[in-house]
């Protein structure tokens, strides 16, 4: 792997991660249309360590309140929220671990990629015709956004996108199911991350300098796109996002498909 396409893949990774254009399905997409060939599945632990730092340096004084909060006499309704989120971890946990192998082996499919990204253009698509309410996160909304994860392990099906929609279907306030998306990234990537540090460690010198640059380059990119999406999220307009996943999975569509 060159730094060039070391650097590309990381800022797709880093932009696309957040925004809810699915970043599994634009890797997918990007390696087969330009011939990059990462090695494997240990590039994609570097560029999703530099997305998770982002978030953890883009909401640390959110997430030092919830840990604070499991001090004696710590807020209740920060333990709460913590709650949710591990609740909401569950199904992605549940389904990557016994299903590993059959969604490693769709990963190789632009094919099945593109048509994943025509499905989250539907969804995002529906935030059109879902009701406007500002409502707080629930344990019951936090099981529907976990399944909503989950989902979202099929390559181009957003987890932002799924996230934040269900959140929103949920008549959960925009704004807090996306924070609550991104919170929720952190058990997801970190969890994923874990189980495959050891292939990182494997890794010969010779890769390890295009490696960090895209995962530098995924770090920063990653922090403008939450800043970005957020900003979007408030504004109410998150089916714009809907036309672009439609115009990328009908390109990859036609071009796979032959």
């Amino acid at each position: 792997m060159t730094y060039l396409e070391a650097a590309i893949l990381g800022i797709v990774q880093g932009l696309t991660e957040y925004l809810p254009v699915s970043s599994s399905g634009h890797l997918v997409l990007t390696q087969e249309l330009f011939g990059f060939n990462p090695q494997g599945i240990t590039f994609e632990i570097v560029v999703h360590l530099g997305s998770l730092l982002a978030v953890l340096v883009y909401f640390r004084r959110r997430i030092w309140d919830l840990i604070i909060s499991f001090l004696p006499n710590g807020p209740k309704q920060n333990k709460l929220y913590a709650l949710y989120i591990v609740l909401g971890t569950i199904p992605a946990a549940v389904i990557g671990i016994t299903l590993e192998e059959f969604f490693e082996g769709m990963f190789a499919s632009p094919l099945f990629t593109s048509v994943f990204l025509f499905c989250t253009g539907l969804i995002l698509l529906s935030t059109r015709f879902a009701p406007r309410d500002k409502r707080d996160m629930s344990l019951k909304t936090s099981i529907i956004i976990g399944f909503a994860q989950a989902l979202a392990i099929l390559p181009g099906i957003s987890r932002s996108g799924s996230t934040i929609t269900a959140g929103i279907w949920s008549r959960v306030d925009p704004a807090k199911a996306a924070e609550f998306s991104f919170l929720l990234s952190i058990p997801a990537i970190g969890g994923a991350t874990i189980l495959k540090l050891g292939e990182l460690f494997s890794q010969t010198n010779d890769v390890l300098g295009p490696y960090l640059i895209a995962g530098l380059l995924s770090f920063l990119s990653s922090m403008a796109a939450i800043h970005w999406l957020l900003a979007i999220v408030k504004r109410g307009r998150l089916d714009l996002f809907s036309y672009y996943c439609f115009a990328v999975g009908a390109l990859g569509f036609y071009l796979f498909s032959k």
